[in-house]
């Protein structure tokens, strides 16, 4: 198996707008979600609708693909990026780890 996780996020939630760069701790919520995937062990991306979140996950050492923020869902954004990480298709599944989630517990993987 060669599995991947990406985390979708987009600024424009509905509920809560610029929800992947709320403080948790001092660091954004993507960063945590992001944090929390890496102790996977697996490879993980995030595929981000806007520029400000790619900012914050480079900034922490991570990878994020900037997808088009106008995608109607997440698993929309996840295919875009998917698209742009793997176009050979090299990974043979794709772990969906919402944005929202800083505290998923890594062993789930």
């Amino acid at each position: 198996m060669n599995p991947l996780i990406l985390i979708p996020a987009r600024m424009s939630a509905t509920r809560l707008p610029g929800k992947p760069l709320a403080d948790i701790g001092g660091k954004p919520m993507i960063v945590r979600a992001w944090e929390q995937a890496v102790e996977s062990g697996l490879p993980v991306a995030v595929a981000a609708g806007d520029a400000e979140i790619v900012s914050a996950i480079e900034a922490a050492g991570g990878r994020a693909v900037l997808t088009d923020p106008d995608l109607p869902s997440g698993s929309d954004r996840i295919r875009a990026a998917l698209d742009a990480i793997d176009p050979d298709g090299a990974h043979d599944s794709v772990i969906n780890l919402q944005g929202d989630m800083p505290f998923a517990d890594p062993g789930l993987a």
